[in-house]
């Protein structure tokens, strides 16, 4: 039997992954949500061209919305039919969801970063977003320095088991 996590990392096919965010943020919550899109732009990111590198979410309207987030133009739709490539795109949740990350966002001083784009299981388009906090440049070096340290240690260790 597979639990539901491990089912979900199976049918995840991520479109875009935002790698640079678990560098520049402490994720401390993580969140899926819908995204509302034009038939052009699922067929785009169906091609695996999208980009949330310098994108994040921020509360507009009640809802949330995906700033900055860039998904190019289809090529095989015509003209009049193409979608902006950058344009705010409404993220999907529930009030109580929304309510609790426009809290932590008021008071802790958070960030929305969107984490990766992928479609689940029956082909719908998700977005994974964090609560973050920005790290400071001494937890970036820090950070840098254990992660270097552990894949010594794992070489030291594969060596000395030999």
């Amino acid at each position: 039997m597979t639990t539901k996590a491990e089912e979900r990392a199976l049918a995840q096919k991520y479109v875009s992954l935002n790698r640079k965010a678990r560098h520049d943020f402490t994720i401390t919550d993580t969140v899926e949500a819908g995204i509302i899109l034009s038939g052009t732009e699922v067929k785009s990111l169906r091609t695996g061209q999208a980009s949330i590198q310098e994108s994040f979410a921020i509360p507009k309207e009640g809802g949330i919305f995906l700033i900055n987030c860039y998904i190019p133009e289809y090529n095989q739709a015509g003209a009049h039919l193409q979608h902006e490539t950058r344009r705010p795109r409404q993220l999907l949740l529930h009030k109580r969801q929304i309510d609790k990350l426009l809290g932590a966002v008021k008071r802790e001083g958070a960030t929305l970063v969107p984490l990766g784009i992928y479609f689940n299981k029956r082909g719908i388009a998700k977005i994974e977003l964090g609560l973050a906090k920005g790290k400071q440049k001494q937890d970036k070096r820090e950070a840098i320095k254990d992660r270097d340290w552990k894949r010594d240690k794992a070489r030291i260790m594969r060596e000395k088991n030999r």
